[in-house]
């Protein structure tokens, strides 16, 4: 079985639309963090910016949160700005729903391939991991891993899954030889 993943490249793109100029996308940037005390209390923002007027704005995180109910490794990556908790944080879909965005993953992410043995016998069985959430609809993406139409994918794959249904979780896919 051949092993493939879907990794990100970079954090992706925002869409949600600029108070200022109403553009639709925005960036997390190098990734910031904002933490208010009010008391015992925090708050705590993921800051963005548009893409295209440069304008920051906040993305609400956790909102009057005891101090106590916080787990102090959180706490100090919040305050450094930890890559890691920032990309946790952006991919969370709880922070999407609650701050209305969706996620552009255009051009955020790779398929990793190994190199397919020519002397493979047919059918050939290939296993897709998601490292990231990235959403992919699964003929596009075995079509661009093995440079097949999208059309010879429908013909030559056999999946268990929907093949025009976007997706975000592994699954498996056998490819039959072309003259079958």
């Amino acid at each position: 079985m051949l092993p493939w993943v879907v990794r990100r490249t970079r954090l992706p793109l925002l869409s949600k639309r600029c108070v200022d100029c109403r553009a639709e996308s925005a960036t997390t940037g190098e990734g910031r963090f904002r933490v208010n005390a009010n008391g015992k209390l925090l708050d705590v923002w993921l800051l963005v910016r548009c893409v295209t007027c440069d304008r920051t704005s906040k993305l609400t995180v956790h909102e009057r949160t005891p101090v106590s109910s916080f787990d102090p490794a959180e706490l100090h990556g919040y305050g450094v700005n930890d890559p890691e908790l920032v990309a946790s944080r952006l991919l969370d879909p709880l922070l999407a729903r609650r701050n209305r965005f969706a996620l552009d993953w255009t051009d955020a992410w790779r398929l990793d391939t190994p190199p397919a043995p020519v002397d493979q016998a047919w059918p050939v069985q290939v296993e897709v991991v998601f490292a990231d959430p990235v959403p992919v609809r699964p003929d596009w993406l075995i079509a661009h891993g093995l440079g097949f139409s999208r059309n010879e994918v429908l013909r030559r794959i056999k999946c268990d899954i929907p093949l025009r249904r976007p997706t975000s979780a592994g699954f498996r896919f056998t490819v039959i030889a072309g003259n079958e």
